[in-house]
């Protein structure tokens, strides 16, 4: 009998750790899959049913991430990030939270609202105006509305000054931080050229197109300063008078306090909360517990509750809302599709608009029936002119149907994004979006210097004097940058004639106002780049109008790229208190949340540059409309 082969101390240690891994591969398989088992047992069995809401009950709005438009993380990974307490995938939706302060507003069972802005994460003005006129709509009211924090950054403040009572905790190390409007960039010209021997060509048109300046020179150009100033100057002017408005101070007060901070703190000692409290920003300092035993005191004593008085969460509540909506609407519909991020061709996830993927929602409006009318909401600094142009021809096509379409800008609706707004009926903006940059840029980075140091060279032929025109291991002939600079010509004469033709002016008045140069939404309206002023209702009533629906016989549906029916399934029973609880009991939430980890995306500022500049199956020249203009 043959004795069986023995293995080598190497193939023995492989085998050992094959199988090891295995079994840990097993081990986690079956772990997941007992754990969904467990949450599906605790749905059946009622686990995520909701308590009753009762009367004098204190809504809580503690908002913890970015303030967005259209979650850009789906619900699985939201709902794990805050089961983990990560910052990552931490969002809020806009209209989630505008939808809560309505409905607060007229609700019985609301007695008053606490406002908790420590982890917000504000991202423009225009929307945090729109939440600042549903809280001051709230407090007209009769709703008492409480705001506390540890500090209090300016964008967090300017919601916060709309409460009857602002507490700010007495150890605070940032205060009420108004420290004004700023746009610093890194400039990498001489890193490019001087120290790698990368020439980046830029071709453009318009004076104030400063998206790629930083990679052509060292400091901002003249033009884009005065430009940036004169926008910025009338969004804090805005910012200063909502202030001044709400806590009865002057704005000339509190421009002075944002220009003398250093002094002013100095002069208190470094002690931010009493100096807040000496310039009337708060009303007092309190911790969060004393604040806790004020609304315990006002309202309803709940010993079961954190915090001591009976209350509501802003996720809960919206919970209650969803539960109270009628099972079926037959009425007809003005359909809003949401444009945020930055524009690009192909299908793209929700938090980027791909120049398919979008106009296959304005074309399912199209051809839906129910739809009556459409509102775009655009978020977008711009990006790519093809696939701006796609969305423009859905929104051209979605009228000659018959179908109204009426633009809420948002936040930001500037370049491809205003090339996406132009040719609605109407377009609406906050006086604090940014919009216009009507302008197109490319770059092309050449790299025969860089090689050249290392001693690489380039070298051959070609049957044209264009073919390998744009190998980038090759200088750039000055004809071919000739015929680049003509196709960007082409692209703004494009541009400019189509919102030319859209708003009804001539070429050149429309001249006059682009060239690349950014305005706030007020001074969009004084040159005629937008109609009104007004948010996402305000557009929608308008589309509604236009469409011949009368008032209240009509409902808001939005069209979205859905969850496939599992993960979407999963995400809401994790949204309940018992599967937050039960991932965090278990430590799953570490366990799923690392995969989703590995998948983020960490992008630069310049990142999309950077990816436009990949040309992987695109023409060797792409045309960008795109506005690096997010103040902070």
């Amino acid at each position: 009998m043959n004795e069986p082969r023995r293995r080598g101390p190497i193939a023995s240690l492989i085998v050992g750790g094959w199988q090891t891994l295995n079994f840990l591969r097993r081990l986690v398989l079956n772990l997941l899959f007992l754990l969904v088992l467990l949450l599906i047992l605790l749905a059946f069995l009622g686990g995520g049913k909701l308590a009753p809401l009762q009367s004098r009950t204190t809504l809580v709005i503690a908002p913890e991430g970015r303030l967005v438009e259209q979650y850009s993380c789906d619900a699985l990974s939201r709902n794990l990030a805050r089961a983990s307490h990560s910052e990552d995938c931490r969002e809020v939706r806009l209209r989630d939270l505008l939808r809560a302060l309505d409905a607060a507003r007229t609700d019985t069972r609301i007695e008053r609202v606490a406002l908790m802005l420590d982890h917000l994460q504000p991202s423009g003005l225009a929307s945090l105006r729109e939440v600042a006129a549903r809280l001051a709509a709230l407090r007209k009211a009769g709703k008492q509305i409480v705001a506390h924090g540890e500090g209090f950054a300016q964008g967090q403040y300017l919601l916060a000054v709309q409460a009857n009572e602002i507490y700010l905790d007495p150890m605070s190390s940032t205060g009420v931080m108004l420290e004004g409007l700023a746009d610093y960039r890194q400039y990498f010209r001489e890193a490019l050229q001087d120290k790698l021997g990368v020439d980046v060509h830029l071709f453009k048109v318009g004076t104030y197109k400063s998206a790629a300046e930083p990679y052509v020179l060292d400091a901002a150009s003249p033009a884009a300063k005065e430009a940036d100033l004169y926008w910025m100057g009338d969004l804090w002017r805005r910012m200063l008078q909502d202030i001044g408005q709400v806590r009865g101070l002057d704005p000339a007060q509190l421009q002075q306090y944002a220009d003398t901070l250093p002094q002013q703190v100095v002069a208190a000692h470094g002690d931010l909360a009493q100096l807040a409290l000496q310039q009337k920003l708060v009303t007092g300092l309190k911790t969060r517990d004393e604040v806790n035993s004020l609304l315990r005191e006002r309202g309803v004593a709940d010993d079961d509750a954190e915090g001591g008085f009976r209350q509501v969460d802003l996720d809960t509540y919206l919970q209650h809302l969803d539960r109270a909506l009628p099972q079926t609407d037959r009425r007809p519909q003005v359909a809003v599709v949401i444009a945020e991020g930055e524009i690009a061709a192909g299908q793209l996830p929700p938090g980027k608009i791909g120049g398919d993927s979008t106009a296959d929602l304005l074309r399912q409006a199209r051809d839906d029936d129910d739809i009556k009318a459409v509102v775009l909401r655009v978020n977008s600094p711009g990006g790519e002119v093809f696939a701006s142009e796609q969305i423009r021809r859905e929104v051209e096509a979605l009228k000659r149907a018959g179908k109204p379409v009426v633009v809420s800008m948002g936040d930001v609706a500037a370049s491809g994004g205003y090339w996406i707004s132009m040719n609605a009926d109407r377009i609406y903006a906050d006086p604090s979006t940014i919009t216009g940059s009507i302008g197109i840029f490319g770059l092309l980075p050449t790299f025969d210097r860089t090689l050249g140091k290392l001693g690489v060279h380039t070298d051959g032929v070609g049957t044209t004097r264009y073919a390998g025109a744009f190998d980038l291991t090759r200088p750039l002939d000055p004809a071919v940058a000739a015929t680049v600079q003509a196709v960007i010509e082409k692209g703004y004469r494009d541009f400019t004639g189509k919102v030319a033709k859209a708003r009804g002016k001539t070429v050149a008045q429309i001249d006059a106002v682009a060239q690349g140069r950014v305005w706030s939404g007020a001074q969009a309206l004084q040159r005629g780049l937008v109609d009104a002023f007004g948010g996402l209702d305000e557009a929608s009533a308008e589309a509604a109008r236009r469409a011949g629906l009368a008032a209240g016989h009509w409902q808001t549906r939005y069209l979205e790229t859905t969850a496939t029916p599992f993960p979407q399934w999963l995400g809401d029973l994790l949204q309940s208190r018992v599967g937050v609880a039960l991932l965090h009991q278990t430590g799953g939430d570490q366990l799923l949340l690392a995969h989703r980890l590995r998948l983020l995306d960490q992008a630069a500022p310049l990142r999309f540059v950077e990816n436009a500049l990949h040309a992987r199956g695109r023409p060797p020249v792409t045309a960008l409309a795109y506005c690096f203009c997010a103040p902070h």
